[in-house]
């Protein structure tokens, strides 16, 4: 006796019992009887308690859809189909099919519930424009997924602008899913479907069908998708504005005429990687006659110099021009699309690995732009320093000049270019392989004031001798960027450093050669004006350039000395310093900084945003206490 009344039960479960009616939520299923088993009492008796069977009643689940379908889209408010849509995944999927103008809405019925059901959704974010916005990625891309935003949004207007990246390995999107979201959101305007390989021209049928305010479509990576599906969305969504096509293998010519006949409001237009689309569908899009077209981006197509010459006598309204992987394009194309005088709104132009890009095209299309302001040229292995010259002869409103692995330009056509454009404000030049460290003559060319940013990166032949000729035509310079120019020396980058007036960005990142002298000079003679100052991997960099920082760079905010000589001498010189606006410091790789220099790297942080010390030699609890009381600033270690 005294055993059990000290048993204080356990969890397992024992066959029979003795029933309690506050209990039922116990009940386990047993052949046709219901058997009752309490989970932490003993068994007094040898058989189970046998509850009286009762058959189930008639269920909503046994009507078929079409009936359910009928008694769900009269559901008064959208806080009552939420509900409904949670009871199983056949409702729910049932509730998305109902389009908006099929739900039956009763006159005297309010409900305040749904006007502040948005504040409860973590999922939706309201934009600036006041559209319900929604991202779904990866996994979490289903058509369930795509159901249930319908459905919760389907009350508040539905969503402005849906993006799905990516799909559910095992249950990826459909046109099931797409389909809920086009009866549900009839107010979409902004459609993003990427590498969702499952969704077809049905699903884009929809979407054309009950989405007429659709404004921006962006299809990349969907196989199933075709020139069908394209013409629905022309000839029912009038209003689309923005257009892009990627790696879209059977779209084509017949879905952009479709396109260039119904939508007269388009002003963006990219295509990328679409192997049928030619000359025809560009020339369709390009010619109509109410093109509003301001930016076209075009990449890796089948077209040739047609396009090119269309884009030349059509494009008046085109800004912004991006031509990339235009293998059938000969120099021909270039030069008719300049002399044709069209572009003469275009604002920036990139050409990329076009090998009709050549000299005579590039000095047509410098005469055909008149308002050219931005010029990018990468990879056009043709074109050299005769075309660049002329290019910057004719190019009168020229503001930005980028050259990126143009291996036949040398330092003659870089410094007759930057010579003869007046209104140059920023040179880039990376991994143009043809510059040579070679003296020349240039007491004839003109210095460019109006200069003020210069790019020079990983160009292996930009020496010293180069550097310098350079600053004497770049005397007002803010921003200098000489990263992984392993050439130059403290000579060749201090005339430069005392022509300029007032730096206020500087990257010599991985410039092995440079020593303290150059930022001694930097910090005497900018010191007043920089911001950002880069020196990541000048390993002769050592504490007296930070000393030298310390007492004369107030306005510093940015600094990065990882991989440099530096010690905790200069770590505590830099804490005593003038500057009281540095907000992001990079000790990275400095294996002499040390615990010692905790108490100055707590100085420091009274302002720091952002502190780096991966493979500094601070222990792990000195770096816990920095994250302690440095606790608005990210710390890396």
């Amino acid at each position: 006796m005294p055993a059990l009344v000290n048993y204080s039960g356990d969890d397992e479960l024992y066959s029979g019992g003795s029933f309690c009616s506050a209990d039922l939520g116990l009940m386990l299923s047993l052949g046709h009887a219901e058997v009752y088993c309490p989970p932490r009492k003993r068994s007094r008796i040898s058989g189970p308690f046998v509850v009286e069977d009762r058959s189930k009643g008639p269920s909503l689940d046994d009507l078929p859809d079409e009936c359910l379908f009928e008694i769900l889209r009269r559901l008064p408010g959208g806080r009552e189909r939420g509900a409904a849509s949670c009871l199983s995944k056949r409702w729910l999927m049932l509730l998305s099919s109902v389009r908006s103008s099929e739900i039956c809405r009763s006159k005297s019925y309010t409900n305040l519930n749904d006007s502040t059901m948005i504040s409860k959704d973590e999922d939706l974010e309201v934009e600036c424009d006041g559209y319900l916005t929604r991202c779904v990625e990866g996994k979490k891309a289903t058509d369930v997924r795509l159901a249930a935003i319908a459905v919760g949004t389907s009350t508040r207007g539905g969503l402005g602008k849906l993006s799905v990246r990516g799909s559910n390995s095992v249950r990826g999107i459909t046109n099931v899913g797409l389909s809920a979201i086009a009866h549900g959101c009839p107010s979409l305007r902004v459609l993003s479907l990427w590498n969702v390989p499952c969704i077809g021209d049905e699903g884009l049928l929809e979407v054309a069908r009950e989405c007429r305010s659709l404004e921006k479509l962006d299809l990349s990576h969907c196989p199933s998708i075709s020139n069908k599906g394209l013409v629905a969305i022309a000839e029912n969504c009038p209003s689309l504005t923005s257009l892009t096509i990627e790696s879209c293998p059977n779209i084509g010519n017949e879905g952009l005429q479709a396109i260039g006949r119904c939508c007269n409001k388009l002003q963006s237009l990219t295509i990328k990687d679409c192997p049928l689309v030619g000359d025809q569908g560009i020339a369709s899009i390009l010619s109509s006659g109410a093109s509003m077209l301001t930016k076209v981006e075009l990449h890796g197509l089948n077209i040739t110099d047609f396009s090119l010459a269309v884009i030349g006598h059509y494009g008046k309204q085109i800004t912004n021009l991006y031509l990339s992987s235009l293998r059938n394009v000969s120099q021909k194309g270039f030069w008719v699309m300049g002399n044709a005088k069209g572009l003469q709104s275009l604002v920036s132009l990139t050409i990329t690995l076009c090998w009709g890009a050549t000299d005579v095209g590039l000095e047509a299309v410098g005469k055909g732009c008149p308002n050219l302001k931005r010029m990018c040229i990468r990879k056009c292995c043709i074109v050299s320093d005769c075309g660049v010259v002329a290019f910057a002869k004719e190019a009168g409103s020229l503001e930005c000049l980028n050259l990126e692995e143009c291996n036949r330009i040398t330092q003659i056509g870089i410094l007759n270019a930057v010579s003869n454009c007046r209104k140059l404000k920023s040179l880039s030049l990376v991994k143009c392989m043809g510059i040579k460290d070679l003296a020349l003559q240039t007491s004839l060319l003109y210095p460019c004031e109006s200069l003020r940013s210069l790019s020079i990166r990983s160009c292996p032949g930009f020496g010293s001798t180069s550097l310098a000729m350079i600053g004497k035509l770049c005397p007002k310079l803010h921003k200098l960027d000489l990263s992984g120019l392993c050439g130059i020396t403290d000579a060749g980058l201090l005339p430069l450093l005392e022509s300029c007036e007032g730096l206020v960005k500087v990257n010599l990142s991985d410039c092995l050669n440079l020593t303290d002298q150059v930022v001694l000079s930097l910090a005497a003679r900018h010191g007043e004006t920089l911001e950002l100052l880069n020196l990541d991997g000048c390993r002769k960099v050592t504490d007296a350039s930070l000393v030298a920082i310390a007492d004369n760079c107030s306005l510093l905010n940015d600094l990065d000395v990882s991989k440099c000589a530096i010690t905790d001498s200069g770590v505590a010189a830099l804490s005593r310093g003038v500057q009281v606006n540095l907000q992001v410091l990079s000790l990275s790789s400095c294996s002499m900084v040390s615990n010692k220099s905790v108490p100055s790297l707590k100085k420091l942080g009274e302002c720091l945003l952002g502190l780096n010390l991966q493979h500094c030699s601070i222990s792990c609890s000195s770096v816990e206490l920095l994250v302690e009381d440095l606790w608005r600033c990210d710390i890396f270690s």
